[in-house]
């Protein structure tokens, strides 16, 4: 018998786009032999579209930004919106394919919750503490992991005390130093600043995109990335680097013009390998994440390793690094697709057994 799978993509978010890339890499991987696989598209409006049930391989992303379809509004939102075809009953699991606020940040994982459906990535808490760059810095902080320093701000505060504001970056952080979105991924919004001009600049360009913002010390470092796979057993592939050719791994160099180069495996050593690989669990376990993240660090010309930040719904772009680094580390991608929905299905099933009442 078939998995059926729930496929929600899309969004009311910066990402909107990231996430139909992801969409349509994971439909590519999915076998149609093993999953029955159902479109739920939200559009950048916010519209909730139930698409029909894929028959084949899908060419492009048009073909997945449904305007027919089963209709609701947020508002009114129904568990019947989960259903598969009506005579085979609801999903198996939903595979939330969605980056940024209002997808990758537990509001989704929290209806799901209510819903009761098994869902693939990881839970309420992990998404919420992991989309906040500053929740999830502190808890870092909590658990003892190497960090860049950093300082945090909201809208009100700097409008009230600007000036403050950027004294205190000069004071605490020095240059560079970059600002960003607290709750922002993809690297939106995110600025390098080298003089007091440039701070100014970059603190307006991120207030843009969220009322809190971070800002964190500029090291000389090499971005070394790992991924996570697992609930309470976590496994963690091969590292990579990222090499830019432009000046930081922005947006642009991420999506649009995939100008960097990915080395795969890291040349690093054994004992770098090995303290990246029980940072990036402790990190995983510290946010109680569950299916997966994966963990970024920054790896300096001493040797120093500090973890920068865990993305808990890593894109599965052309460009991105998460399937590649468990293709290297010997799991295909189709094989990494199924290993997430085990992952779900086992979560949800324990879940099941816990007492709710005495």
């Amino acid at each position: 018998m078939k998995t059926k799978v729930g496929l929600l993509y899309g969004g009311k978010s910066a990402e909107h786009k990231v996430s139909m890339q992801t969409a349509m890499a994971v439909i590519k991987a999915l076998d149609l032999e093993k999953f029955e696989i159902h479109p739920i598209y939200i559009s950048e409006e916010g519209q909730w579209v139930k698409g029909p049930q894929l028959q084949g391989p899908v060419s492009s992303v048009k073909e997945l930004e449904f305007s027919q379809g089963e209709a609701l509004p947020p508002t009114a939102l129904a568990p019947t919106l989960f259903q598969g075809a009506q005579d085979k009953g609801p999903f198996d699991v939903i595979f939330p394919l969605l980056h940024g606020p209002n997808g990758e940040d537990g509001t989704v994982q929290g209806l799901l919750e209510l819903l009761n459906l098994p869902y693939v990535g990881n839970g309420v808490l992990a998404s919420s503490a992991g989309m906040d760059k500053v929740i999830m810095k502190n808890i870092f902080a909590q658990a003892g992991l190497p960090q860049v320093k950093y300082v945090w701000f909201i809208r009100s505060e700097w409008e009230n005390e600007t000036e403050a504001a950027y004294d205190q970056v000069e004071r605490e952080l020095g240059y560079p130093c970059f600002v960003k979105p607290a709750n922002l991924g993809s690297s939106v919004g995110i600025s390098k600043c080298m003089n007091r001009s440039e701070l100014e600049g970059a603190f307006k360009e991120a207030f843009q995109f969220d009322r809190k913002i971070i800002i964190e010390e500029g090291v000389t470092a090499r971005e070394i990335e790992a991924g996570v796979l697992g609930n309470d057993f976590p496994e963690c592939s091969v590292a990579g680097e990222i090499v830019p050719k432009v000046e930081f791994y922005d947006y642009k160099a991420k999506y649009e013009d995939g100008d960097t180069a990915l080395i795969i495996p890291a040349e690093i050593s054994e004992i770098e390998y090995s303290e990246l690989r029980d940072m990036a669990i402790k990190a995983f376990k510290a946010l109680d994440c569950s299916g997966l993240v994966r963990a970024d660090f920054f790896l300096t010309r001493e040797g120093k390793l500090y973890i920068n930040e865990v993305n808990t719904m890593p894109g599965f772009t052309p460009f991105s690094m998460f399937p590649l680094l468990w293709k290297h580390t010997g799991v295909e991608y189709p094989q990494l697709i199924e290993r997430l929905v085990n992952l779900a299905i086992e979560r949800h099933a324990e879940k099941q057994s816990i007492k709710h009442t005495m």
